[in-house]
């Protein structure tokens, strides 16, 4: 089992940044593709980011991609999603997830159904 701890939301406005963390206590990401995704009220759960943990490989969502960031800290053994140019539509309760590394060519999974693990979600909210 793989406990995933998401700090870092709060409230921002439009325009401005905030720094996502996620980590597991006492398990290593290694060997792991991590996801973040974010779910509004009334929307499906979404795809934003994700990372190979081990290698750093990275991929984005459409909107994401040129905006945020996503990164590692290999040995705090921590995940990241620095978000800048934030806009209202990006309030959402934003999600880590975990999945095993297949080490397969297209690694990443878009799909919320993919990931096994899951945080308790943090909340961001940004004013206009």
């Amino acid at each position: 089992q793989v406990q995933l701890i998401e700090s870092g939301g709060g409230l921002v406005q439009a325009g401005g940044s905030l720094r996502l963390s996620c980590t597991s206590p006492g398990r290593t990401f290694n060997n792991y593709a991590m996801g973040w995704f974010r779910q509004a009220p009334g929307n499906e759960r979404e795809f934003v980011a994700a990372i190979r943990f081990t290698v750093g490989h990275t991929y984005y969502a459409h909107f994401s991609r040129g905006r945020f960031t996503v990164s590692r800290d290999y040995f705090k053994n921590t995940v990241y999603l620095q978000m800048n140019s934030l806009k209202p539509e990006d309030t959402a309760v934003y999600y880590c997830a975990a999945e095993p590394d297949l080490s397969r060519p297209d690694w990443y999974d878009l799909s919320s159904l993919d990931y096994d693990y899951w945080g308790q979600g943090t909340q961001v909210t940004v004013s206009s």
